[in-house]
């Protein structure tokens, strides 16, 4: 027995090395906001991890075998506010088992096949607000025991197994309940009793999502008297006549937002008739949105007539081609048309239309007049639109228009500075190619915009005055435009209010010194991307409001301090990363400042010095301005010992397991090996090593015993050691199986690399490669040894089928047998026995 001196002895050195590990280095969960937010997503728990604080207020579980919640699961963590439990197995929850969570107010399930919900299931969450369940094998809201879930305001039950839309007595109590899906479900008729508690209780706010139920029957006057927030009928109806006469059951409803049609991937509607949408006259509708119809015809205007007072309409995807005239009658106050496939340009004429929005129609590429005296939004993005002259109230027909988006078309010639638009406050034409900006000031009359959006639209800035008379503006966002000379002249006199400024990607060399004098409110530049060579803080002297100064992706190589001492003093995030820093001691002085700025600079771990080229790619935090005394001679020697001692250590590090399996080897060389195989998998995979290869393997004849980390390594030891001593060192031959999953992942690219020194330095060893899946070449070349290995030798490929997995279980079987201290004829004659058996079964 050892003395308690010695034993002392040892234990001491080992908890002293324990003491400095640090918890990530082996905690399954990932700290995403420390003592906040823990994601331990598909790390394969079987049990709540007992080492996350109890402050933690959000956990991800998801994608962990947990299969079993009992009472009191999550006690530990009273301060949960989030908590994602999606694929997790679980069959069975006990009662109590979120007992103590007060403060949770989001609850995911989603993907658990639970087989049973206990009464008690869903107590302790006393101020739960969101209850996602979906398909979780749910048959009946009656049996969903949520009755006492006061708080709750979204319950999603979506891709279940529900075929009832009766609403039981229980949300008489969910009085909070703002948002109920029940889409993908089951659901094929809708009948007046199932909607009594709506009657009896009136939930005002209540959005209903009904979407991708086939609807059959929906009973008249069934919804009768009731109000809802939103009501969400997509890809319900096989045919018009069905949906024409569920229409007509909706007769009474009072719906703030009705929303129809189809999903761009579930379409069931062959046609579309005009007639279909008569039944929403016995319906009061603020807001109407229709989506993915086929055949949708606007020649017959008279289609809308029953949403004649709606106040917004929504049209998507909806083949439209020629929109007619909409009587002047209609209320609307939005209208919105989006990837109508609309030719030419709808003429509109709606003296009470407010908002109007036409966005992805690449048919209609010119505009044409319309009248919209109330008009104060349009967005006419996205339409490869070519304006021959822009703008003024005679290309809108309003003069109380405040928002404008010409974005992402194509020419727009500027002959006019919005004369009669001066109420215009937001303005955008980024990714249009404006033209004659430089002819006169195009934005003079625009004294009230706040917003002005002109990035990458071709402009080389010459004339000063471009932005005259925006004196109100507040945001300028003109990136990858160019300046005469790549020189920012001062061009921005007028704009007092600005707050940002984005002049990114313009090619700038230099700026004036006066460039932004005016700005005296100015909180943001941006002048990534583009060309300087120097960081000249002279221009931004007097911006005693900057905070946030952007000069990444330039070509600074330093600055000189007293120019330095220019920078504001509210300047809060200055970011100089991704520039040609000279770390020499020429500029010793800035590198120092470097150092001294740390909590200025931004990401200051990334500034890496370009020059000189034994400093390329290293931090600039990392020069040291006593070298600038020190001999080229000992300056060599010190970088040459610094380099070897680096090397020395890498190698060490790099090569620590290697050496670990090598004394190994020595160590268990002679002896007797364990199991036939040790099988090196992606978790992804792990299905497929369960139900395939452990059970035609262990269970076959002659049987061969695996070694698998779920099962065989042993608990508290490292998962390194584990993998060299139980895997490796009692292993007669190594089972690879590659995927895609394979590939991508660190631990079994780890396993790979040692199982090649493993066979080198084991006489008897060998590795038989199975190919899951097929794997694509440039995911493959990125393991060069893997890709090389598998070119030049043969290996096994899975094959879905009766014949390929007849011959993929012999071969791997003889490959196995190999080596294997058997009586060769007794097993041959057992295999072909098992093969018979199999064969005429």
């Amino acid at each position: 027995m050892m003395p308690v001196s010695r034993l002392a002895g040892a234990l001491i050195p080992a908890m002293t090395f324990l003491s400095y590990l640090r918890v990530e280095s082996w905690e399954p969960c990932v700290e995403v906001i420390p003592n906040i937010s823990y994601r331990c997503m598909e790390v394969n728990l079987y049990k709540i991890p007992d080492n996350i604080p109890s402050s933690a207020k959000n956990l991800d579980l998801s994608f962990n075998p947990l299969r079993h919640l009992g009472s009191h699961s999550f006690s530990n963590f009273s301060e949960l506010q989030v908590l994602d439990l999606s694929r997790c197995e679980i069959q069975i929850i006990e009662d109590g088992a979120y007992w103590g969570l007060n403060h949770l107010f989001t609850l995911i399930l989603t993907g658990n096949p639970i087989q049973h919900l206990a009464l008690g299931t869903f107590f302790g969450l006393s101020g739960l607000q969101k209850l996602v369940a979906v398909e979780i094998n749910l048959t009946s809201l009656e049996d969903f025991p949520i009755g006492h879930l006061k708080t709750l305001k979204e319950l999603n039950v979506a891709h279940n197994s529900i075929h009832s839309f009766k609403l039981p007595e229980y949300f008489s109590n969910l009085s909070n309940l703002e948002h109920l899906d029940l889409s993908n479900n089951q659901i094929r008729n809708i009948f007046r009793k199932d909607l009594q508690i709506l009657h009896q209780i009136p939930l005002l706010n209540l959005s209903l999502d009904l979407s991708l139920n086939m609807i059959d029957f929906i009973q008249p006057g069934a919804f009768k008297e009731i109000r809802l927030h939103k009501l969400t009928l997509r890809s319900n109806f096989d045919n018009m006549t069905v949906m024409k006469m569920c229409i007509q059951g909706l007769a009474g409803l009072e719906v703030h937002q009705l929303v129809m049609g189809e999903f761009k991937n579930e379409r069931n509607l062959d046609r579309f008739d005009k007639s279909a949408l008569e039944g929403l006259c016995n319906l009061t509708i603020e807001e109407f949105r229709m989506a993915y119809v086929s055949d949708f015809s606007s020649h017959d205007i008279d289609v809308f007539n029953c949403l004649a007072n709606v106040s917004a309409v929504s049209l998507v995807s909806l083949n439209l081609n020629e929109l007619e005239r909409f009587p002047e009658d209609y209320r609307w106050q939005s209208l919105e048309l989006v990837n109508c496939k609309l030719q030419p340009f709808p003429a509109l004429a709606l003296s009470s239309l407010k908002r109007f929005v036409l966005t992805a129609n690449k048919n209609s590429n010119t505009i044409v007049e319309f009248k919209l005296p109330s008009l104060e939004f349009l967005d006419l993005s996205g339409n490869v639109l070519s304006l021959r002259g822009c703008c003024s109230q005679s290309d809108f027909g309003t003069t109380k228009l405040k928002y404008l988006d010409l974005s992402f078309n194509n020419v727009i010639v500027m002959n006019s500075n919005f004369l009669g638009l001066e109420q215009l406050k937001h303005l955008d034409f980024r990714y249009s190619t404006l033209k004659h900006v430089n002819d006169f000031p195009p934005f003079l009359s625009l004294t009230k915009l706040l917003y002005l959006d002109i990035s990458h639209t071709h402009i080389h800035v010459v004339f000063h005055g471009i932005f005259l008379g925006l004196y109100s503006l507040k945001v300028l966002k003109m990136a990858g435009n160019s300046f005469q000379d790549n020189f920012l002249p001062d061009i921005f006199t007028d704009l007092t209010d600005l707050i940002f400024l984005d002049l990114s990607y313009c090619q700038l060399e230099q700026v004036s010194r006066g460039a932004f004098d005016s700005l005296l409110r100015l909180q943001v530049i941006n002048m990534s991307s583009n060309n300087l060579l120097s960081l000249d803080t002279l221009p931004f002297k007097y911006l005693h409001s900057l905070q946030v100064l952007d000069c990444s992706f330039n070509h600074i190589v330093a600055s000189k301090v007293q120019e330095l001492q220019h920078l504001p003093s509210n300047l809060t995030l200055l970011n100089l990363t991704q520039n040609d820093f000279a770390c020499i001691c020429e500029h010793q002085s800035f590198l120092q400042w470097v150092k001294d700025q740390r909590q200025l600079l931004v990401e200051v771990e990334q500034m890496v010095c370009a020059t000189p080229s034994d400093m390329h790619g290293r931090p600039v935090l990392s020069f040291r301005n006593t070298t600038c005394q020190m001999s080229k001679t000992v300056i060599s020697a010190s970088v040459l010992s610094v380099f070897i001692v680096s090397l020395m250590l890498v190698l060490a590090y790099k090569f620590y397991f290697h050496l670990m399996l090598l004394a190994g080897c020595r160590r268990y060389g002679g002896g007797e090996c364990t199991y036939d195989a040790f099988v090196i998998y992606s978790s992804q995979d792990e299905d497929w090593v369960r139900n395939e290869l452990v059970k035609n393997l262990e269970e076959g004849v002659p049987p061969f015993q695996l070694c698998l980390h779920y099962r065989d390594f042993i608990p508290g030891v490292a998962i390194a050691a584990n993998i060299i001593q139980e895997g490796f060192h009692k292993s007669r031959k190594v089972i690879v199986v590659v995927s895609q999953h394979f590939i991508q992942s660190r631990w079994c690219i780890f396993e790979y690399e040692i199982a090649q020194t493993w066979q080198f330095l084991s006489s008897h060893a060998g590795i038989i490669f199975i190919i899951l899946q097929k794997v694509e070449k440039s995911l493959l070349r990125q393991q060069v040894e893997l890709y090389r290995l598998l070119n030049r030798n043969t290996y096994l490929e899975w094959e879905d089928s009766v014949l390929g997995k007849h011959i993929f279980w012999r071969r791997l079987r003889k490959a196995l047998l190999a080596g294997k201290p058997w009586n060769p004829e007794g097993t041959a004659d057992a295999e072909n026995n098992q093969l018979e058996a199999t064969t005429f079964t």
